[in-house]
C-alpha cells in the first residue's frame, strides 16, 4: 500500500501531511483535531441566516490511502461546539457512526480496515 496522506483545512489554511504507516496517521489525525478544540468553541455566525457554532465546522481533517484509484478516504470534521463528526467517501460523504463506547476516531479507524 502507498503512502497516507493527511489533509488539514482549518479556516483558509490547508496542511498536507504524509505518512508511510496507518497508525502514525492515525495518530496525526487526532493530534491535530484535539488542537483545533482547545482553541475552543466558534461564535455564531450571522448572515442571510444564523449559524450556531454546532452548524460550523471549525476544521476538517482528511486521511487518504493515497492510492489513485479506488483509494479511500476518511476523515473528522470538528464542528464549532468541539463536537467530532467522522465520516468516510470522496466524493458522496457519508457520516460514520461510532458503536457503543467508541469515539469518532475508532470509526475512521474501523472504516479504513
Amino acid at each position: 500500500m502507498g503512502a497516507y496522506r493527511l489533509t488539514i483545512r482549518h479556516g483558509p489554511k490547508v496542511e498536507r501531511e504524509t505518512y508511510q504507516m496507518l497508525g502514525d496517521a492515525l495518530e496525526a489525525l487526532e493530534r491535530h483535531a484535539e488542537e483545533v478544540r482547545r482553541e475552543g468553541p466558534l461564535e455564531e455566525f450571522r448572515a442571510l441566516q444564523d449559524f450556531e457554532p454546532a452548524q460550523r465546522v471549525q476544521a476538517r481533517i482528511e486521511l487518504s490511502t493515497g492510492r489513485v484509484f479506488r483509494g479511500r478516504e476518511v476523515g473528522i470534521d470538528v464542528m464549532g461546539d468541539g463536537a467530532l463528526v467522522p465520516y468516510a467517501g470522496v466524493i458522496r460523504k457519508r457520516r460514520l457512526e461510532p458503536p457503543g463506547g467508541e469515539t469518532a476516531f475508532d470509526a475512521v479507524r474501523d472504516a479504513l480496515q
